[in-house]
């Protein structure tokens, strides 16, 4: 068996040796560029390190195994994957007998003749400067609760702006905080803002959040690490195959944690796009 192991630039190449045994190889790669004859991917990081090499895992169809190595680690517990433990267990399941593949689908992003594919949530307005935010912090306070106060600093600069998400069932105008489509249910080190996203069900959760108190949505922030959000009559939450975003004013759009493009978007699902590893 020959498996590339994917890092995270931060991560130790040491972090391999407890996947290694008898008749496998395993080689450290930048990349999947010109791979062949891979029997299994190892991807040692978080949600950005997955994002980044989706596009080749995607086009080649290699299982992959996600050890959870990052800040918020989001699509590996999406996977059931919550320690290093449980992905070495995972591991040693595919190599007795490969019966621990699921198919997944992936998100994409089309815009500007661009295709960026995602694996757990794709946000604009609010949560997209959140994760700029968030993105310029120490990687320590990143791992310890960056995120939420990335998004309070948000909250507070943050004006709604007008949107338009249209789908083939239905079409909003608004001003809005923001709007957040996921395939899986969590980002941000776990924050579940499409709480009954799954990523084999060929469709994407779409929660849009409307112009509403400020205060009240401070208050409302926390509830969102269990899906209480959607109790706010500002939340809508519905699922497609396919949405339009578009915005009064041009803003960022962020998939996986990383900027992606700007509007005007449109995001699909690729059904059965990816081959992961997961706990029997």
């Amino acid at each position: 068996m020959i498996a590339a192991a994917l890092l995270h630039p931060d991560v130790s190449p040491r972090v391999i040796d407890r996947f290694r045994d008898s008749g496998v190889e395993i080689s450290i790669q930048d990349n999947l560029e010109g791979s062949t004859n891979l029997s299994a991917a190892l991807i040692f990081g978080g949600d950005g390190t997955v994002h980044r090499h989706l596009p080749q895992l995607h086009e080649q169809k290699i299982p992959t195994l996600v050890v959870p190595a990052g800040s918020g680690n989001d699509f590996a517990k999406a996977l059931g994957i919550r320690s290093v433990e449980i992905s070495l267990r995972a591991w040693q399941q595919f190599r007795a007998d490969s019966s621990n593949v699921r198919e997944i689908d992936l998100g994409v992003v089309r815009a500007r003749g661009e295709e960026i594919l995602f694996c757990c949530v794709a946000g604009v307005g609010m949560d997209a400067e959140a994760n700029a935010r968030a993105n310029r912090m120490p990687q320590w306070l990143k791992g310890h609760g960056g995120y939420v106060l990335a998004a309070l600093q948000s909250l507070v600069a943050f004006k709604p702006v007008e949107m338009r998400v249209k789908t083939a069932q239905r079409e909003i105008r608004r001003p809005a905080f923001f709007v957040a489509v996921g395939n899986a249910h969590r980002y941000g080190g776990g924050m579940k803002v499409t709480p009954r996203a799954l990523p084999d069900d060929g469709l994407l959760d779409i929660c849009v959040v409307s112009k509403l108190n400020k205060l009240k949505l401070l208050c409302w922030v926390p509830t969102i690490f269990f899906g209480g959000h959607l109790r706010l009559k500002q939340v809508e939450y519905f699922q497609a195959e396919q949405v339009r975003i578009e915005t009064e004013r041009e803003l960022e759009l962020y998939a996986d944690g990383d900027f992606a493009c700007k509007t005007p978007v449109e995001i699909g699902v690729i059904r059965r796009a990816l081959r992961v590893i997961v706990p029997a």
